[in-house]
């Protein structure tokens, strides 16, 4: 038999069943035979499509409440045979083993199965699928001669072929579903492998947080137009298993085709919007918030947020946490202002239209919705992972969330109870800066940002100018400890009143001692908040 044999039987298991009634019967009208088993065979039979059922074609019944079906040789050696060789076509005569040609599976729904809050063990056991990546396993190892389609999206392109071709696949489009079968199946076990061990952690049986051996997989939805650089490719990748409100999740409503870096400080100003369950506004700029605030009403955030710094705003990403209504979309377009792109829980039907039929704005604003959100809707489960050469690094989220209860005074001057309320409003603004981080605040309003500094007195340096006039009686938070007085002297004799850091540093009473001296106070939170 040579590679290009026509397609003349095919193995048809499917758990998502979309589409395969139709798929079907385009087989049988090309007089291919079709093998099924269980819900697969009752869906396409009830169709009026003819079906042989696979027990019939072993000869052996299913069992084990159809654990053991298509673990058979009669299947795996129907699908594994190479054609050419005459050892495997002569065990086949041999055997009675009828080659399969073309197998069409996906598989049990493992991953939303352990998504439900009330699963069992016993209930996710069950989803994970053996027999069905083993056929496509087989299927893809022996892609020369057999085709495997394991998503619903590719049964018009392989009916197309078929007919194209006279009855085959071309070796193309076989190397290439097979390419797509083998990272559906490493997916699948990735999934399987860390709720295994995350089963293990809860159950306090693992030796460490992180397992021996760690594995990661996603799907490509966005080819994008270049990464950071317009000389770097770059794709984007969602993961599954996690059901948070994302920018991966969102809804694109509208603008350009989203790039590297939007997707980027999207997912920062996202990420710092999450801090907050009240009216809040992030504007993000270089992955760095350049603007924050809270207030009554979102509008009123959004205008205390962009006057955070609105030179660098201009350009800017932006992340609310309550739909954006007409009086946002106003003050968004009115002025020289212009951003790249806004995530919300949603856009009222006012703002959308004023936002998307302004001028400059229009077709090029990215409008995402991702859905209602809170702090709660974060997920511990979802780790972070930083690439490095030739590995790399997890770590879990920082979500801890200092309260005033948390706070350590450490000088004479004791913090007002609005003052503690800033620098804790600071502190999670601090949380999402890179380091070393300084930010300036007055009530719930950041009024400058010291990011990405070698040393901490250069990016105090750097908040207090982006302040300008406003920092007479405003607060700072910083991310670590100060390891010298000079930061803390710079701030206050800025205009800077109460600071809050972590402490711990060996200079802790001198850096104290300069708060005394010059009449500030400071306190303590015994965390810190180091984003590299």
């Amino acid at each position: 038999m040579s590679m290009e044999s026509k397609i003349k039987r095919a193995l048809v298991s499917v758990s998502n069943k979309t589409g395969i009634e139709n798929f079907a019967r385009a087989l049988t009208q090309m007089g291919i035979e079709i093998l099924s088993t269980g819900g697969t065979y009752a869906a396409i039979q009830k169709a009026g499509v003819a079906v042989k059922e696979v027990s019939e074609h072993t000869g052996f019944p299913e069992m084990m409440d159809g654990r053991v079906k298509t673990l058979h040789p009669m299947i795996h050696g129907g699908i594994l045979a190479l054609r050419e060789e005459p050892s495997h076509t002569g065990a086949m005569e041999t055997h009675g083993i009828e080659g399969i040609d073309l197998v069409v599976v996906n598989l049990y729904p493992f991953e939303s199965t352990v998504a439900r809050a009330e699963v069992t063990r016993a209930e996710a056991i069950e989803q994970i699928d053996i027999g069905g990546p083993s056929m496509v396993r087989s299927a893809a190892k022996n892609h020369r001669h057999v085709g495997i389609v394991t998503d619903p999206e590719d049964y018009g392109r392989v009916l197309d072929e078929i007919q194209k071709h006279e009855g085959t696949l071309s070796n193309e489009l076989r190397r290439e579903l097979a390419c797509k079968a083998f990272a559906l199946t490493a997916r699948y076990d990735a999934a399987i492998s860390r709720w295994m061990f995350e089963q293990e952690s809860a159950e306090g049986l693992a030796d460490s947080t992180f397992a021996p051996s760690f594995a990661t997989a996603g799907i490509k939805t966005l080819d994008l137009r270049y990464g950071e650089n317009p000389h770097q490719q770059a794709a984007f990748y969602r993961t599954s298993g996690i059901d948070e409100p994302s920018v991966a999740s969102a809804d694109v409503l509208n603008g350009k085709a989203l790039s590297y870096n939007n997707l980027v400080d999207l997912d920062a100003a996202h990420a710092l919007a999450k801090e907050f369950d009240e009216p809040f506004v992030a504007v993000t700029k270089h992955n760095n918030p350049c603007g924050a605030a809270s207030a009554e009403a979102i509008e009123d955030a959004l205008e205390a947020a962009w006057s955070g710094d609105p030179l660098s705003a201009f350009g800017s990403v932006l992340a609310f946490t309550r739909p954006v209504n007409l009086a946002c979309a106003d003050f968004l377009v009115s002025g020289n202002r212009f951003v790249e792109a806004i995530i919300a829980p949603s856009f009222d039907e006012d703002a959308f239209d004023l936002l998307t039929g302004k001028p400059k704005w229009g077709k090029s604003v990215r409008l995402l919705a991702c859905g209602e959100y809170h702090p709660s809707a974060r997920q511990v489960r979802d780790i972070e992972l930083k690439k490095l050469t030739g590995g790399f690094l997890l770590q879990e989220r920082d979500l801890r969330v200092s309260s005033a209860a948390d706070l350590k005074c450490v000088t004479k001057l004791a913090a007002t109870e609005d003052q503690v309320e800033s620098m804790l409003f600071a502190e999670k603004i601090s949380k999402h800066v890179k380091s070393n981080a300084i930010v300036l605040a007055k009530g719930k309003r950041v009024l400058g940002v010291g990011a990405g500094q070698m040393s901490r007195v250069d990016a105090v340096r750097m908040a207090i100018h982006k302040a300008g006039d406003e920092i007479q009686g405003a607060v700072l938070a910083s991310d670590a400890f100060f390891p010298f007085p000079d930061g803390v002297e710079t701030a206050i004799e800025a205009g800077v009143e109460a600071i809050l850091e972590p402490g711990g540093s060996v200079r802790d009473d001198e850096v104290i001692a300069a708060c005394d001296e010059r009449g500030a106070t400071m306190v303590f939170t015994g965390e810190r908040h180091f984003r590299h």
